[in-house]
């Protein structure tokens, strides 16, 4: 399993929000095809056939606990990383 899937899977778990790193999180996003666009400290993603823009900020090496949510949602949402 790479360490793509292994982050999918402790997202989707739900049990750790507040440990995902803030890299992490990033390079998944652009992974699963998401365009990122950087103002200041928000980093907006969006990408085509999804309404919702998500905007991931550091905290401490770490993602938001709420926006780690929003990510889970649209994972679970749009079926992403079953294929990417």
């Amino acid at each position: 399993m790479s360490r793509r899937e292994r982050l999918v899977r402790t997202i989707v778990g739900g049990r750790s929000d507040a440990n995902i790193r803030f890299d992490e999180l990033r390079a998944l996003m652009r992974y699963l095809g998401f365009h990122e666009r950087v103002r200041g400290s928000h980093h907006l993603f969006d990408k085509e056939g999804i309404v919702e823009i998500v905007n991931l900020q550091r905290r401490g090496g770490h993602a938001k606990p709420y926006q780690v949510r929003q990510v889970r949602r649209l994972i679970l949402k749009y079926r992403l990383g079953a294929d990417e």
